[in-house]
């Protein structure tokens, strides 16, 4: 975060130093005596949850801001799904693996999308087309290591979740957030997306896939290229041409997706969308 400008207030940080170097005494060491803002306890309670995600929205946007980041390339795709060659360490049963397996290499489009992505960044300054994941393994490792390949920033969003989940060692080190929301955390996912690409994955990759889909269809958000990456894969997991004809989707909204299967297709996809210029 930027440092505040000189200025001949006192500042919270000295404050709560001072406050830390007063003697202990019944009154001092007392919950009302704290520092509003550096009491956890009354930060956390249930009646400053609006608060929470002010500040939950603000410590991003403002960081993003700082390093001049304008527009992201969001990845989103299964934890589970290991890199060739490697087990699936989260599948439950012996089936599960072997279907993790086969759909291994979409480690490797989401890793090679990545790096398309990005060198696009790079020659923009890592301002724009900033590659963006969870945070996690599976794709969204993979989405950060092809940035880190070719020598580019990367950004996370990490959530909180009940077995703790560390980042990924390829997100660029001032770029790795951490959410206890999801709702601000899907909200600095789409805010700056000109392309999400949608990989393999469970009810998390549905969920992101949703919201962004249903977000343009309702005009909230702009249509960018929205890719889904595995024609079998997702023929199987979704039948959105069955809505159509049951009458409860709109005609035609199929077409806001594009189905693709390698990573050289998706990024085509957005080159022609933006008029980009290669990056072979």
């Amino acid at each position: 975060m930027a440092k505040n400008h000189h200025s001949p207030l006192r500042t919270s940080r000295q404050d709560i130093d001072a406050s830390q170097r007063i003697p202990r005494t019944p009154q001092t060491q007392a919950p009302a005596y704290r520092l509003a803002f550096s009491d956890e306890d009354f930060l956390t309670s249930e009646a400053l949850r609006g608060v929470r995600f002010q500040l939950e929205y603000l410590k991003p946007e403002l960081m993003l801001q700082e390093q001049g980041i304008e527009s992201t390339v969001v990845l989103f795709g299964g934890a589970r799904i290991p890199a060739p060659g490697k087990e699936a360490l989260l599948g439950k049963t012996k089936l599960a693996k072997e279907n993790l397996k086969k759909i291994s290499h979409y480690y490797d489009e989401a890793r090679l999308f990545a790096q398309y992505a990005s060198k696009t960044s790079k020659s923009l300054d890592n301002k724009e087309y900033v590659v963006v994941t969870g945070g996690g393994p599976g794709i969204m490792e993979a989405g950060n290591l092809g940035a880190k390949e070719v020598g580019a920033h990367s950004i996370a969003f990490n959530i909180v979740l009940p077995h703790e989940q560390a980042p990924n060692l390829h997100v660029t080190p001032e770029l790795c957030f951490n959410f206890h929301y999801f709702a601000t955390r899907k909200i600095h996912f789409l805010l700056r997306a000109k392309a999400v690409a949608i990989f393999p994955g469970g009810f998390g990759t549905l969920d992101e896939l949703f919201e962004t889909i249903t977000l343009i269809q309702t005009g909230r958000m702009e249509k960018i290229p929205l890719l889904m990456f595995g024609k079998e894969f997702w023929d199987k997991a979704i039948n959105i041409k069955a809505l159509e004809e049951a009458g409860t989707v709109s005609p035609n909204d199929s077409d806001l997706i594009t189905i693709v299967d390698s990573a050289k297709e998706g990024w085509e996809v957005v080159q022609k969308f933006y008029d980009l210029d290669s990056v072979e």
